[in-house]
């Protein structure tokens, strides 16, 4: 099942006797945790039927006899495992799942890792409960998640806006949520979030970000792109040296599939790119300003000086300078 099917059937009361949430990323397994543990008993009852443990302080048979008790004066008992990656013979959780208390709604947060599918337990799992793998969002899928995460706070977003949050947060749900909760809290409803929004509520610049530099890279633009080099240099936590390398990698990677997507439609070339379609036109100005020789001679001087910046052959030169000597090679 995925979230969206697993968190309605929550919010409609259908609870199954076991949840088995485990991959890579946390806030999808968290989200449905955190509902289980606040809607599946009442406040009143949960003294005595809701029980929260941790894998490296328990072990599966504790788990197992708690999870087959009987509910006080109450329906039913919740018993959430955390951070069950710690639990020692995770396998033996088998002789549960074969048969699990109705009673009974556990949860097992197995965070970071994933089962064997191959193996007894997963088969059992799938038979007796819901076993949800949290994978981590591909680059491409996360400016879309966060215009439907404000939309369903009623509030809307520009592409560029959503591309800005991308580049800069990263992948990471949980901080991206965490920056776009503290930046609706101060916004009326309804309100549409803009670039000027962003760099007032996050500190995150409209002007001088990794999009931008991307964009004068793509026109040439030595003076914009040195002035955001400048920019970097200046606030360099803000603006790691890894984080723009990487940027400027997968971008020049993917003008250099524009090449080799002659004859497709920009909707096609999109599917392809993994991005979102009103980027593509940004990719195919790259395309036509950088030949394919040229790009990878840049993407060749991209490993190059991130090796440098990791000490390889250069031993005082700064990030700041190291940037400004590769944006001068990626022009000329």
């Amino acid at each position: 099942m995925t979230f969206n099917q697993i968190y309605s059937d929550l919010e409609k009361g259908k609870y199954k006797p076991i949840y088995f949430l485990m991959g890579n990323e946390a806030y999808f397994i968290d989200k449905i945790t955190d509902y289980i543990y606040r809607n599946a008993l009442p406040e009143d009852q949960k003294a005595f039927n809701q029980m929260v443990v941790y894998g490296k302080d328990t072990n599966v048979s504790t788990v197992d006899t708690t999870a087959r008790r009987f509910p006080m004066m109450c329906d039913r008992m919740v018993v959430i495992v955390k951070e069950a990656q710690n639990l020692k013979k995770i396998e033996d959780l088998v002789y549960y799942a074969q048969k699990p208390q109705k009673s009974t709604i556990l949860v097992i947060n197995y965070k970071y890792k994933t089962i064997d599918k191959r193996k007894k337990l997963y088969k059992e799992l799938k038979k007796s409960g819901i076993i949800f793998e949290s994978k981590k969002l591909y680059e491409n899928q996360v400016s879309p998640w966060i215009t439907n995460y404000l939309h369903e706070r009623n509030y809307t977003i520009d592409q560029v806006s959503s591309r800005l949050l991308t580049d800069y947060l990263g992948t990471d749900l949980k901080k991206i949520v965490n920056e776009l909760d503290k930046l609706t809290i101060s916004l009326p409803i309804n309100s549409k979030i803009t670039p000027s929004i962003i760099q007032e509520n996050i500190g995150i610049s409209k002007d001088y970000n990794n999009f931008e530099l991307q964009n004068a890279l793509t026109h040439k633009n030595l003076e914009k792109a040195n002035r955001i080099v400048n920019y970097f240099k200046k606030n360099p936590k803000d603006n790691p040296f890894v984080v723009t390398l990487t940027a400027l990698y997968f971008f020049f990677v993917k003008v250099l599939m524009v090449h080799y997507a002659s004859g497709k439609s920009n909707s096609e070339i999109a599917s392809q790119l993994k991005v979102h379609p009103f980027f593509v036109k940004d990719y195919i100005t790259a395309s036509q300003k950088y030949k394919k020789r040229k790009l990878l001679k840049i993407i060749s001087l991209l490993r190059e000086y991130d090796l440098k910046s990791k000490g390889v052959g250069n031993s005082s030169t700064t990030h700041g300078e190291l940037l400004k000597e590769l944006v001068v090679k990626i022009i000329y």
